[in-house]
């Protein structure tokens, strides 16, 4: 009997320093991915934020999401957090403003390159493909420079009783530029991830004034410099709220998540 309480002495002192240390470690470590909520819960309509912008930026200054009733994409860049609604236009963002879903990291790149030539998404992506040590942890993806063109698209603030986000996608606006310099902000996740977020690549992007953007559908580049950080740790904050407790988030299937399949795809 005494052996048996010193052996559960120690398994609970163990746990105790790696409860600690976990804890110590989320606060020091920035190759760390930030996840606000599931891809699933928001496909199937829980729109409603959870997470303040000003507590989002505890977290990161880089990254990519959506906001409060799926108003718009939200651009995260050098600690700047930008809206971009479906009149295509970029407002800042408020502290106060919430978030359904999001995904931020403290950008530190591992690896740089550079791109002279055109290429388009599918390209693109496979060259990405080429640059990382594995598909099987994440990634933040900074892309830099001129593109000979881009199209986009926001989608405008839902009402309830929500839609879900394959139907709210159906009214989207679509935005396309030409000869453009700004940057994309993008997140890779690895297959496995199905269903707490999109398997594959997926960007936001901003133009250099801050004028305009939106979440890219394609694109060709021009001269660019990427930039890749590793973020092998996922820290994901689930609501804690009735709607997401009552979510049926069992069985599903990609098809269920409509244009939110691999490579380029919406939050």
């Amino acid at each position: 009997m005494a052996r048996k309480t010193s052996f559960l002495l120690a398994v609970i002192l163990l746990l105790n320093v790696l409860v600690v240390s976990g804890c110590a470690g989320w606060q020091q470590d920035n190759d760390v991915l930030y996840q606000v909520s599931t891809i699933g819960a928001l496909s199937r309509g829980d729109f409603d934020g959870t997470v303040t912008f000003k507590a989002l930026k505890e977290h990161g200054e880089f990254g990519i999401g959506t906001f409060d009733g799926l108003d718009g994409e939200m651009v995260a860049l050098g600690g700047q957090f930008y809206q971009i609604k479906a009149d295509g236009k970029v407002y800042p963002v408020a502290d106060s403003q919430e978030t359904p879903f999001s995904m931020v990291t403290r950008f530190e790149p591992d690896r740089v390159a550079q791109v002279d030539q055109p290429l388009n998404m599918g390209q693109f992506t496979q060259y990405l493909d080429s640059l990382l040590p594995s598909k099987n942890v994440f990634y933040a993806i900074k892309v830099e420079g001129t593109f000979k063109s881009i199209k986009t698209r926001s989608v405008a603030g839902q009402s309830e009783p929500y839609p879900t986000l394959a139907e709210a996608l159906q009214s989207q606006v679509t935005f396309d530029f030409c000869d453009v310099a700004g940057t994309m902000v993008g997140i890779r996740c690895p297959d496995y991830i199905e269903g707490v977020n999109v398997p594959g690549y997926r960007f936001h992007f901003i133009t250099d004034d801050r004028q305009a953007g939106g979440h890219v559908l394609e694109c060709q580049l021009d001269k660019v410099k990427i930039e890749i950080d590793d973020t092998p740790d996922l820290y994901m904050d689930l609501p804690d709220t009735s709607s997401f407790y009552k979510l049926d988030l069992t069985n599903q299937q990609q098809g269920e998540v409509g244009q939110m399949g691999k490579g380029p795809a919406i939050e």
